[in-house]
């Protein structure tokens, strides 16, 4: 088995540095390599933006998904390609993928960005965080709502292809939309990384962050700023992801240890590396099923894996992790 495995190392290893341009080489190179990357760096983007999430409304189940920027971020992207024919065409043409693909991820930022806007408005009037996180979820249903309604008035042709990208999947990616998300991850990357001491202080609430001299407001502003922009592209790439951004940064703590929870150095790498791992098993485990029963979209294999992990961290009793 480990020699096998070694062999096949090579093997690719020889693909990648140009030894052989045959048909391996295109499997590898045009499909295998983006989807792993794709799902790497979908997986990294969720959990970065979750991890800041919880810590700016000093929430453990604040992610994306749950808060509605997701659901914002698929508004935006539903909107392209049910009423427009960008991404239907970014399907059939190399050309056009650019542009349709450009156009999507336009458009699920604004979705993400006015989501985003609203749940911090609503933050500041909350009185307490399970408000918030309530709030979250209604707006997630309202804006479901509405792609209801916007799949009624939409073609067949479009349905299809909304249907395709609602599943979720990290296939299909080319190499362009894999350097754009490559660019949105690491633009999110720097802003979490400027702001790691303002989130370390936010964590011990707002009263003692002022004093301490920090700037609530620009600490909230940049952290859904990166949490808008990763998950805006990651949303319109592969789909509405969910349960990465809930369920890594808990592993991250646990892994980084109690000592650590409140320091954001630490955290931010290990949830990423977390949020990175999920997406790969799952992407693994849905090309298992897939062949041995029946196809089976990423974002089912996620919830399958993540909702198990979040009732283990909401009997396990360790909410408070974040704190």
């Amino acid at each position: 088995m480990v020699l096998a495995t070694v062999v096949l190392a090579l093997a690719v290893a020889d693909i990648l540095w140009g030894g052989n341009a045959g048909c391996d080489a295109f499997i590898i190179t045009r499909i295998r390599l983006p989807r792993v990357l794709v799902a790497l760096i979908s997986g990294a983007g969720l959990a970065l933006s979750g991890l800041q999430m919880q810590s700016v409304f000093r929430n453990p189940l604040a992610d994306p998904h749950i808060m509605g920027v997701s659901a914002g971020a698929g508004l935006g992207a539903a909107t392209a390609l049910l009423l427009g024919s960008a991404g239907a065409a970014g399907l059939t043409s190399a050309g056009a993928a650019v542009t349709g693909g450009m156009t999507l991820a336009a458009a699920a930022f604004l979705g993400a960005a006015m989501s985003a806007a609203l749940v911090m408005a609503v933050s500041t009037k909350a009185k307490s965080t399970s408000t918030l996180l309530i709030f979250g979820i209604m707006l997630g249903f309202i804006i479901n709502a509405i792609v209801a309604i916007l799949q009624f008035s939409s073609n067949s042709e479009s349905l299809k292809a909304y249907y395709s990208w609602a599943a979720g999947s990290f296939s299909n990616c080319s190499w362009g939309q894999v350097i754009t998300m490559s660019c949105c991850l690491a633009a999110g990357l720097i802003l979490a990384a400027s702001n790691i001491r303002g989130l370390n202080i936010i964590l011990f609430g707002d009263e003692y962050a002022e004093l301490s001299g920090a700037k609530t407001k620009r600490i909230r502003l940049s952290a859904m700023a990166a949490c808008c922009l990763m998950t805006a592209a990651v949303t319109a790439f592969c789909g509405p992801l969910g349960f990465v951004g809930i369920v890594a940064p808990h592993i991250a703590r646990r892994i980084s240890g109690r000592k650590f929870c409140s320091d954001h150095s630490k955290t931010i790498p290990t949830s990423m590396l977390a949020g990175a791992g999920l997406c790969i098993t799952a992407d693994l485990a849905s090309q298992l099923w897939s062949r041995l029963v029946s196809p089976i979209p990423v974002g089912s294999c996620l919830a399958i894996i993540g909702i198990p992990l979040i009732f283990i961290i909401l009997i396990g009793g360790n909410n408070n992790d974040i704190n």
